[in-house]
């Protein structure tokens, strides 16, 4: 009768035990756990050692390779799927050849411990008896731990658990150390990172994956201890998860992708709820605006209203556009199925949608007569919009009427009641967000005439063409996006000439004090991130507009850009009909980005008066001890703040919604940015970001962006990343993630711009357009590629950026 039985013989779980055969399962499913072998009970008798274990122990050492060696139970009951009996046997480790007999003696013997006999006892009832004892090949442990295929604590089955400590993981399986936590979500994606650093991501991400792969193995939630040496990883054995948990979840492969390349330059980083649900509505009132307006019929649009009120997502305090319901709204177009790939670069994102998505959505490719029937649609949409091209200057007064007449209100707002301040919002909602007809024409055709004189400039005159084409675009005196840096200037001018050199001396001058004044009435509420509510415009706090002046007034003066007049005669010599064509497309673009912009103004205005009856709903709230602040209400959606005042409010307790938010970005607002784009499976619910490797710079001395404004500069650059907290000198570049108008003040002090977001028709081209300066955006990363401080050229034409060595 042999007393040792080899590993690929340990099937029995009667004869070897639980552990025993788990690892024989492990090694025949490919998982390679560490060699062993095993001691039957019965080699012991009363705890003493048959006289022939001693021969067979050798040679079994002898094949089993040299040591030092892991001796644990494996008992029967041990590891099963009703009770584990982790911890309640010995186990000896970084054991010696000559001392495994000794060893394996002392886990017999622990089969009758007081400690196993107690747990039996609580447990199945049964008596205790010896176990089994494996001998198994040690690991030179880096770090090891165990790791859970599904949250014990919870009962949640798509999350990893896993707890690791440096070197051998015995003393945190017997509970004598905290080992750190990892939280690993279904897509393997990090959701709570430890602040030490036993493991890297990837480490971890690959304990994740081994736990599943038991899990898959054993068809059952496994319950793993793993090790990490110079080899790699290991698998030390698996058992089942004994504790309750939740029912396994419905397989849902719905795939969402959401992407923040475009909407980032409007609603950068952590963004607050009641700004999310005001940018919902505004959304889902402006796209369904979008598509009537190209022919898509009333009933298609109501059929969709799932796709317009979820044109967004909230991913960690972060706004991202939903990527599926976007392509979702543009296939209801008409002439959807004659160009698919042409609507699809509409969406203006950095990379496509995957197949799984776009093949999904609207109808295949027209042919035969379906084609023959979209053209006529189109035929149809093109009169219409043609009709909307005439009329846009009366929609654009019309527009105008609403909005004066809503903003030029007798309400005060510093004494209004809760009810009259949600009536007056329920006024912008109605007359303005659902009726946004001028802005929106206006940036359609804007679009259009923009890219289409663009081209038709390259073609007709070449690469020159495309400099003229930015060249014509600057200088348009009624264009408001270049007012604030007029003024300041000019501020800055009369400052000069009184010689203020300080921001104190600045007010106790009437004639700038007056200016000042002026310059708040007309843009008080354009500030920094002006688009999220939240935001303190300079009404509230001018230090930013103050110390703009300053630097002005430290600096010599400087011309500003100014249109130039083409020389049409030269250009199109002989070409008497291209000559007038390209004379009227590029005035009326002009036009069209002079509107755009101004009416963008107007949306400055709307969202500031929102802001201001928001937060006078937050001073009534207080006051009433609804709130513990007045700017808590930013922490409510909107329809939880009217809801309050209307009565069709789900929740009496505002303070404990807020608590909860608060501490919720609290903590978000701790990580970093969430990536670019974002794919999930099933529920949309976005998981809580974490902490990535960090990746090397990209070690490239040049690169190139999309060329704005022409020109080229050789300065320092000046890395903002808030421009309420960091100031640029006069003549440095400014390298930027993204812009919006609250930087007006930065950019007067700049010599040149460079921005990692936006395209030709972005606020901060535009601007850069219309102060002469060269301007290059769309530069991947360049808030980190260009290092704060370093010499850098940039070419405004071509949208090359060079670094120079110091």
């Amino acid at each position: 009768m042999s007393y040792i039985i080899s590993q690929d013989q340990c099937v029995d779980a009667d004869m070897v035990g639980g552990k025993a055969a788990s690892l024989n399962a492990l090694s025949r499913g490919g998982f390679e756990p560490p060699a062993f072998f095993v001691i039957t009970s019965n080699a012991f008798q009363d705890g003493t050692p048959v006289p022939e274990l001693e021969a067979e122990l050798s040679a079994a050492l002898a094949a089993l390779g040299a040591g030092p060696f892991a001796v644990r139970s494996s008992g029967r009951a041990e590891d099963g799927n009703a009770h584990s009996h982790a911890g309640q046997f010995d186990t000896v480790l970084n054991v010696a050849a000559a001392d495994v007999i000794v060893a394996a003696q002392q886990v017999w013997k622990s089969g009758f411990s007081n400690t196993i006999t107690t747990y039996l006892a609580a447990t199945s009832g049964e008596a205790p008896e010896a176990p089994a004892i494996i001998v198994q090949r040690m690991i030179d442990a880096v770090a090891a731990g165990v790791a859970f295929s599904a949250d014990p604590v919870s009962g949640l089955r798509e999350r990893v658990v896993i707890s690791a400590v440096a070197g051998l993981g015995e003393a945190l399986v017997a509970g004598e150390v905290d080992g750190e936590d990892w939280l690993i979500d279904g897509g393997n994606n990090v959701v709570n990172r430890p602040t030490s650093k036993v493991l890297t991501e990837v480490q971890a991400q690959a304990i994740a994956t081994l736990a599943r792969r038991a899990e898959v193995a054993f068809e059952h939630p496994q319950d793993i201890e793993w090790a990490i040496d110079e080899a790699g990883l290991h698998i030390l054995q698996s058992r089942p998860i004994t504790t309750a948990l939740l029912p396994k979840p419905m397989p849902d492969t719905a795939l969402t992708i959401f992407d923040n390349s475009n909407i980032v330059e409007s609603y950068p980083g952590m963004v607050s709820p009641l700004t999310y649900s005001f940018a919902v509505h505004v959304y889902d009132r402006v796209y369904r605006a979008f598509v009537d307006l190209l022919g898509v019929p009333e009933t298609t649009i109501h059929a969709n209203t799932a796709v317009f009120a979820n044109m967004l997502g909230r991913v960690d305090g972060r706004v991202y556009y939903n990527l599926a319901n976007w392509y979702r709204a543009l296939a209801l177009l008409p002439g959807f199925s004659l160009n698919r790939a042409y609507m699809e670069t509409m969406m203006g994102v950095s990379e496509p949608l995957p197949t799984e998505i776009t093949d999904a959505i609207g109808p295949p490719p027209a042919t035969g007569v379906a084609r023959v029937t979209e053209y006529l649609k189109l035929a149809r949409v093109a009169g219409g919009l043609l009709w909307q091209a005439a009329r846009l200057p009366s929609t654009r007064r019309r527009f105008y009427d609403r909005l004066n007449a809503t903003l030029d209100t007798d309400l005060d707002v510093n004494t209004a009641t809760p009810t009259a301040l949600a009536k007056q919002y329920r006024q912008i909602e109605s007359t303005l967000l659902d009726q946004w007809d001028a802005p929106l024409v206006n940036d359609f055709f804007c679009m259009i005439a923009f890219g289409a004189s663009r081209n038709l400039m390259q073609n007709w005159l070449g690469d020159p063409g495309l400099l003229l084409h930015n060249d014509v675009m600057i200088g348009q005196g009624d264009i408001v996006s270049a007012e604030p840096a007029q003024r300041i200037a000019k501020m800055g001018a009369m400052a000069r000439k009184l010689g203020v050199t300080d921001l104190d001396q600045l007010m106790r001058h009437p004639e700038i004090a007056l200016e000042i004044d002026a310059y708040l009435a007309k843009f008080g509420d354009r500030c920094t991130e002006e688009l999220k509510l939240e935001s303190i415009p300079l009404t509230d706090d001018p230090t930013s507009l103050l110390i703009a002046i300053v630097a002005q007034a430290a600096q010599p003066e400087r011309p500003y850009g100014s249109a130039k007049t083409p020389d049409w005669d030269t250009l199109f010599a002989g070409r008497p009909v291209k000559r007038a064509v390209a004379k009227w497309v590029i005035g009326w673009t002009k036009a069209r980005v002079r509107d755009r912009e101004n009416l963008r103004f107007e949306r400055t205005r709307i969202f500031g008066y929102a802001r201001r009856v928001f937060l006078a709903l937050g001073r009534e709230f207080s006051t009433r001890g609804l709130i513990a602040n007045q700017r808590d209400i930013f922490l409510l959606t909107k329809d939880e703040i009217l809801g309050a005042v209307e009565g069709s409010g789900v929740s009496h307790d505002l303070k404990a919604i807020i608590a909860m938010r608060k501490t919720e970005d609290d903590a978000a607002v701790l990580r970093p940015d969430p990536p670019e784009r974002i794919a999930l499976r099933g529920p949309a619910i976005a998981p809580h970001w974490h902490i990535g490797e960090v990746t090397e710079t990209n070690a490239e001395m040049s690169q190139s962006g999309t060329g704005c404004a022409a020109g080229t500069v050789t300065a320092t650059a000046r890395v903002i990343r808030d421009p309420r907290s960091q100031s640029l000198a006069p003549g440095e570049i400014l390298i930027a993630r993204h812009t919006d108008p609250g930087w007006i003040a930065v950019f007067s002090q700049a010599s040149a711009i460079v921005v990692e977001r936006g395209s030709l028709l972005s606020h901060s081209a535009i601007v850069a357009r219309e102060l002469g300066i060269p301007c290059v955006v769309g530069l991947k990363d360049a808030t980190d590629w260009i290092a704060d401080g370093q010499l850098i050229t940039v070419n405004g034409a071509t949208g090359k950026v060079e670094k120079h060595d110091e």
